[in-house]
C-alpha cells in the first residue's frame, strides 16, 4: 500500500526514529510502512493520521489491487 508517510516526515524535519517515539513503534516499523513491506494495524495507521493531522485516506492511497 502506498502512503505519505515519509514525505510528511520530511516536511516536519522528523527521522524515523522520532516519528516512530511519537507514536509508540519501533524506527524499523516506520521505515517498512514508508517502504511498503508492513502495513499498519488500523489503530497504528489513526495514529500516524492524527499525528499528521491528516485523514488516513489521505495518508494511505489504498488501491483495489493492493486488497488482500
Amino acid at each position: 500500500m502506498q502512503n505519505l508517510v515519509k514525505r510528511l516526515r520530511e516536511g516536519q524535519g522528523l527521522t524515523q526514529k522520532e516519528l516512530g517515539e511519537r507514536v509508540g513503534v519501533s524506527r524499523q516499523a516506520i521505515n517498512a510502512i514508508e517502504v511498503g513491506k508492513f502495513d499498519p494495524s488500523i489503530w497504528l495507521a489513526y495514529d500516524l493520521a492524527q499525528y499528521f493531522g491528516v485523514s488516513i485516506e489521505d495518508l494511505f492511497l489504498f488501491k483495489e489491487e493492493d486488497r488482500k
